[in-house]
């Protein structure tokens, strides 16, 4: 698993008066909280970034004096106008506590339908997850190949992995292949075609029928 790793500094000043200058001085204050009192931090906006604008799950390395502390961004608050980075939140990970996290779901293998034509459709990006930080894993994957047009693969069919609990609904589908508009309009054509050849063979055996049971 990545880990995207950072320099903190100790803030001297908390809450909304600390934060404030901190901001002036052109970083993002924050917070770590886990198995210890909280505590008052800054970050370089510019280290941190690639851990929140990104589809991507990372682990985040804090290193605030020496101390390589291991953890998650559990919140980030942005100014509602201007879109800027306010606070964040970081979670220290700590062996055999777990945690609840939402990772990316990503699909792998060619289905013989997609092959075909069909066309893959996600139903779910991110799946929630109960963890300890030594199972923590920044993705689960899950095998498509087998699907068929028209069918779907629920969250039940997520292999999740040792020491891995998915808190998503079992039976919420996840991804799906759909039959091409293409492949329908053939699909309808053929049954107009084979409907047609019926009626048409129908008519004639009635008539044969007819024509046999006519008396001279």
């Amino acid at each position: 698993m990545e880990t995207i790793v950072i320099q903190a500094e100790k803030r001297t000043v908390a809450g909304t008066k600390g934060a404030a200058d901190t901001r002036r001085k052109g970083r993002v204050p924050a917070i770590i909280y886990g198995d210890q009192e909280p505590i008052a931090v800054s970050v370089d906006m510019h280290e941190v970034r690639h851990a929140i604008y990104t589809p991507n799950f990372h682990v985040v390395g804090v290193n605030l004096d020496g101390d390589n502390m291991r953890c998650i961004i559990k919140d980030v608050q942005f100014h509602p106008v201007t879109d800027n980075v306010l606070h964040i939140d970081f979670l220290r990970l700590v062996e055999g506590h777990k945690i609840k996290v939402e990772i990316p779901l990503k699909f792998t293998g060619i289905s013989e339908w997609i092959k075909a034509g069909g066309k893959l459709i996600p139903k779910v990006r991110r799946v929630k997850i109960k963890v300890a930080p030594e199972h923590l894993v920044d993705e689960l994957v899950l095998d498509v190949t087998e699907l068929n047009l028209g069918d779907s693969m629920r969250v039940k069919d997520i292999q999740a992995g040792e020491g891995i609990e998915i808190l998503n609904t079992p039976g919420i589908p996840v991804v799906s292949v759909e039959i091409p508009r293409a492949l329908k309009s053939i699909e309808a054509e053929a049954a107009k075609v084979a409907e047609a050849e019926g009626e048409a063979t129908g008519e004639e055996a009635t008539s044969e029928e007819g024509e046999g049971s006519t008396e001279e």
